[in-house]
């Protein structure tokens, strides 16, 4: 008995190691520590602020509905073309004399004719422009004194302001290459210049124009140029 009494105020003198001391420490440390944390989380989720997540949501415009095309009635495929109905030979005798009389022109007359259809007025063709068959053409004669009365029938005004232009007039030359009518085909732009144009157009002369060994009368087109220096 006092054997076991001394051992063991022997082990309690001794002095307790690092490791000891440590082991008996634990389970304080350890229930602290469970303790700290619990607090700490309870007061993150409570004093942490509050966040929420942007709206990303999409929004699109409502399609519009089409109508479907209406339905085509479809018209039923055509008649099938009817076969050519086959020939029948004939039984019918004919004359194996049958012949045709002769023609000659003895038995021929004039008797019986239908009248001769009544001339139809020729037309007279100077009053529009129209085209008449020729093979030569008409050539002026006098192109000189033609350019003297352009230069005399020059509106001054015009000339003085510089202003030109050009005049297409029809001409209707008779068998003799005169002169019969005049037409303004295409103006200038200017009133006074069309005028001198068909002024100036009556003193020209022409040679005939023929068609084979025919003199003709017929249309032409000629050109008047106003030119201001």
């Amino acid at each position: 008995m006092n054997e076991q009494s001394n051992l063991s105020e022997l082990v309690a003198a001794t002095p307790s190691t690092a490791n000891e001391r440590f082991k008996r420490s634990f389970s304080s440390w350890f229930w602290g520590s469970i303790t700290a944390a619990v607090v700490l989380h309870f007061a993150v989720f409570e004093f942490w602020p509050q966040m929420q997540t942007a709206d990303v949501s999409i929004t699109a415009d409502q399609m519009e509905v089409v109508a479907p095309p209406p339905d085509v009635d479809i018209p039923p495929p055509p008649e099938a073309i009817r076969r050519p109905a086959t020939p029948v030979i004939s039984t019918a005798a004919l004359d194996e004399d049958l012949t045709i009389e002769t023609t000659t022109f003895d038995t021929w007359t004039t008797d019986d004719l239908p009248p001769p259809p009544e001339e139809a007025e020729t037309a007279d063709i100077s009053q529009a422009p129209q085209f008449v068959v020729h093979t030569v053409k008409p050539k002026m004669l006098n192109q000189d004194e033609v350019n003297r009365v352009l230069q005399r029938e020059y509106p001054a005004l015009l000339k003085d302001a510089g202003i030109g232009g050009t005049t297409t007039v029809w001409l209707f030359i008779d068998e003799a290459g005169v002169v019969q009518n005049q037409i303004v085909k295409e103006g200038s732009g200017h009133a006074g210049l069309d005028a001198a144009a068909l002024k100036i157009v009556t003193v020209a002369r022409f040679s005939p124009a023929q068609n084979r060994d025919k003199t003709v009368a017929l249309w032409i087109s000629l050109d008047i140029k106003f030119e201001a220096n």
